[in-house]
């Protein structure tokens, strides 16, 4: 037919154009979709919080770092100065200029704030790290969610409470996760990622990417007790102590056992006045709550009457040893 090869060319290189209009408008769809997180507010300024701003800032995010009071953010503005002052010696060790400006520049991406609403219309992720009671975190993002616009992305550094639960104060809990940072946070490269039952793919892929980009190392778990680490590490620590309460061996001899034996830089109990024995007491009791015939959860007498007498560990200089203040 007359003129038929022209028309099919025609057609062809017409189809051709719009199926690239349809891709190019989809790979622009997809883009803003998982378009990075650059604006982060942390609410809680104690040792995590300001660990996690810290890096934050470092990796060149702008933070908003959040707290009750002006001197409580001081302290924090502080602790985070000297900390960086460290990463910059190392990083810079031969070049005094280059480290200052490190220094400067990323304190610079840190601004403070006393009202935790107050940025959340620029907004990209929230990351709580407060007092680990599930009332408390529940009242803040429920006041954050009427805040915050639907864009914003919400995650607790919770390490033992339940996400889902905390995310049953929102309206977005396709759009809320955990992001459980490890202590010191400027120096363990872990994060565990947590996915709940609701946490949607996009927001599961952003927080994962935000954790790469923070030069850490994420891994996936889902919203179970402890998720990975806590949910070995806490029944180890708590078969130590029953072991103590056994008679089995002595205090010194079981950490011996365990840093000789299995190679772990700490002993059990060690690493129980390290951490805390009211901090180990909260994750057993709550855990023991919500699953009373597990054994693993089970209280230990010993524990519970250090923590009454007031001997936490190293913070209080007597735990299962005696340590100087």
């Amino acid at each position: 037919i007359p003129g038929y090869t022209h028309v099919r060319s025609n057609m062809q290189a017409l189809a051709t154009k719009t199926l690239w209009r349809k891709l190019i408008r989809s790979m622009a769809s997809s883009a803003s979709h998982r378009s990075p997180i650059t604006n982060v507010t942390v609410i809680g300024s104690g040792l995590m919080g300001s660990g996690i701003a810290q890096v934050a800032a470092q990796t060149g995010h702008n933070v908003v770092l959040v707290d009750q009071t002006d001197a409580i953010l001081k302290t924090a503005k502080e602790r985070i100065a000297t900390s960086l002052k460290r990463v910059a010696n190392k990083q810079y060790s031969n070049d005094t200029q280059a480290a200052n400006e490190f220094t400067t520049t990323t304190m610079g991406r840190i601004s403070l704030s006393v009202d935790p609403t107050s940025n959340m219309g620029s907004c990209d992720l929230v990351i709580e790290a407060i007092v680990e009671n599930i009332s408390t975190k529940q009242q803040l993002f429920k006041r954050l969610d009427e805040a915050a616009p639907p864009k914003t992305l919400f995650a607790s550094n919770t390490s033992s409470l339940s996400i889902t639960e905390i995310a049953s104060s929102t309206k977005r809990q396709d759009r809320f996760g955990g992001l459980h940072f490890f202590n010191p946070v400027p120096v363990m490269k872990l994060v565990e990622v947590v996915r709940c039952d609701n946490t949607s793919q996009e927001t599961f892929d952003s927080l994962f990417l935000f954790t790469n980009n923070l030069q850490k190392q994420p891994i996936s778990c889902k919203d179970t007790p402890g998720f990975v680490v806590n949910r070995l590490l806490v029944p180890y620590l708590a078969e130590a102590i029953r072991m103590l309460e056994r008679g089995d061996a002595s205090a010194r001899d079981i950490d011996k056992a365990m840093k000789l034996g299995a190679g772990y830089p700490m002993g059990p109990l060690e690493l129980l006045d390290y951490v805390g024995l009211d901090t180990t007491k909260f994750i057993l009791d709550g855990w023991h709550e919500k699953e009373p015939s597990n054994p693993l959860f089970n209280p230990s007498e010993r524990l519970n009457q250090l923590v009454s007498e007031g001997k936490l560990g190293m913070k209080t200089g007597e735990g299962f040893y005696q340590h100087k203040k």
